[in-house]
């Protein structure tokens, strides 16, 4: 339950700030689906290295602070591996990426 509120809470403050990232993230816009996406897809993929949230990433990356334009770099990053990080493109389709990209540059508003 309280993991909908959350991901609930956090479509609506993209969407409230969907023009504005827009611009910056070359006019692309993200839909509701795909920021529930993400995030249920980074919950279980990426929060035991990454943090949950986004919040302790305890050696990896901290994904707060990833380049928002920088995308082709971070789908490489997730489809090949790099370092530590293993390889996701066997297990995740291309429009999960995506879904995770989104998730991971609205970044955690909740």
């Amino acid at each position: 339950m309280h993991s909908s509120i959350a991901i609930a809470s956090l479509v609506a403050a993209v969407l409230t700030c969907a023009p504005a990232a827009a611009q910056g993230l070359q006019a692309r816009t993200f839909t509701p689906e795909q920021l529930k996406t993400g995030a249920e897809i980074y919950a279980r993929n990426c929060s035991p290295c990454h943090g949950a949230r986004m919040l302790d990433p305890q050696g990896a990356s901290d994904l707060r602070k990833f380049p928002r334009g920088e995308r082709e770099r971070f789908i490489n990053s997730v489809m090949r591996g790099k370092n530590q990080m293993p390889p996701w493109g066997d297990l995740l389709k291309p429009e999960d990426v995506e879904a995770l990209w989104v998730y991971v540059v609205a970044g955690e508003k909740s």
